[in-house]
């Protein structure tokens, strides 16, 4: 039952990491609607943020199916 707790934890945190990208673009292209390279290192940031946590993700998903006992 445990397992399944962190599994979920896992998903949730990864759909938050990505709705909190999604914002953070959206602010991004409404304050710079132009090109400018600071926004794009901030976007390329919050993506990075999303990535760890789809990586940390499948990290647990692997210790808790495969290295389990």
């Amino acid at each position: 039952m445990g397992e399944w707790m962190w599994i979920v934890a896992c998903i949730a945190i990864v759909l938050m990491a990505e709705l909190f990208n999604t914002a953070l673009e959206f602010l991004v292209d409404l304050v710079s609607p132009e090109y400018n390279e600071l926004a794009g290192h901030v976007k390329d940031i919050a993506a990075g943020a999303v990535v760890i946590a789809a990586l940390f993700a499948v990290i647990e998903g692997l210790i808790i199916f495969f290295l389990k006992y």
